[in-house]
This record gives structure tokens, C-alpha cells and sequence, in this order.
């Protein structure tokens, strides 16, 4: 009986993950950036790499974070789709001041928010982001992001980025790498 509740579960979420990447069981629970410095942190990061997400098809996607009155933080994507530069505003908090890497991302009032895990970062060149929602233990769904402060990183940092996922037994098959050429200037 639960084989086939999980298979009814998976055909109702499955619009919501076929732009995504899902796997069986709970999410993995890796290790965060210690000392996380939110400020250091704050201004604009080009996307790399990442993980496949269905609000994500276009090229020169970057995100720009900077710091509100009220202490959360105002996050702007970018990304340059059918011609048209477009943006998503939302807002990141830190849940819990005990764990400042493990920061929370709502891109709408309605929405809860997900959450978004600073893996490590040396806040000037590379940055690792792990995000995932468990789906009542039976699968979850995953992003990643290897985000740098550059277009074009070296290839041994996007190495180190994808060994330290891996090393958290996040699964990187899907990966692919952004189109960071011929963007226009933001």
C-alpha cells in the first residue's frame, strides 16, 4: 500500500519537479559556511552553475543582495531571457541568528521560505548554494547553485565547488553550466 501512495504522490508533484532535480529519501543535511558574514556576503553574484530550476532558463543570470532598513535582504535576480533582461525581487531572512548561513528566500507574500544554505563562501570570488524541500520524507527536491563574483572563474574554483557538493553527498549529474557571454550590461 505505501509503494503505491508514493507513486500517486510522485504523479501529483510530478509538474512541479520535472524542471527540478528529485531524488528518493529526505534531503541531505550538509554542512554550512561557519562564521557566515552576511555583509560580506551582500552585492551581486553571477551564477556558474547549478542544478536544473524551472524559474531559471535564460543566460546571464545573476543575483544581487543588498541589506533593508528592517534587516532582511532584498534579493534581485536577473537573467536575460527571449531577448529581455527579467527580474525576480524577493526577500531573504535569517531564521535563526544561531546558524546565519542557513538564510530563508520568499519570492512572493504567499509563498513560505525556502530555503537557501550558504555551503562556503570566501565572499569574494565563490560562493556554493544548497537549497532543498522534503516532500514528506518520501523524495525531495534540490538546487544548487556555484555563484562568483566573475563571469568566468577559474576552472580549478569550479572544481573545488563541485567536489565540496559531492563531498556532501549531493549528486551533480544534472549540473550545467550558465551562459555567461554576450550579456548585457545591468
Amino acid at each position: 500500500m505505501r509503494a503505491s501512495s508514493s507513486s500517486l504522490l510522485l504523479l501529483l508533484f510530478l509538474p512541479l519537479v520535472a524542471a527540478q532535480t528529485f531524488h528518493w529519501g529526505p534531503c541531505p543535511t550538509p554542512k554550512v559556511q561557519p562564521n557566515f558574514d552576511l555583509r560580506k556576503y551582500l552585492g551581486r553574484w553571477y551564477e556558474i552553475e547549478k542544478l536544473p530550476a524551472s524559474f531559471e532558463k535564460g543566460t546571464c543570470i545573476e543575483a544581487n543582495y543588498s541589506l533593508r532598513k528592517d534587516g532582511s535582504i532584498r534579493v534581485l535576480n536577473t537573467q536575460f531571457y527571449k531577448g529581455e533582461v527579467t527580474a525576480a525581487e524577493g526577500t531573504a531572512v535569517v531564521p535563526d541568528l544561531r546558524e546565519p548561513a542557513k538564510l530563508g528566500v520568499s519570492f512572493s507574500y504567499l509563498s513560505p521560505y525556502g530555503a537557501y544554505w550558504v555551503l562556503t563562501t570566501d565572499y569574494s570570488s565563490l560562493s556554493v548554494v544548497y537549497s532543498c524541500t522534503d516532500v514528506l520524507s518520501i523524495f525531495h527536491v534540490d538546487f544548487a547553485w556555484i555563484l562568483s563574483r566573475s563571469r568566468s572563474p577559474s576552472p580549478e574554483t569550479v572544481r573545488f565547488a563541485k567536489k565540496l557538493l559531492t563531498d556532501e553527498d549531493i549528486e551533480l549529474c544534472r549540473m550545467k553550466p550558465t551562459n555567461q557571454t554576450s550579456c548585457p550590461v545591468t
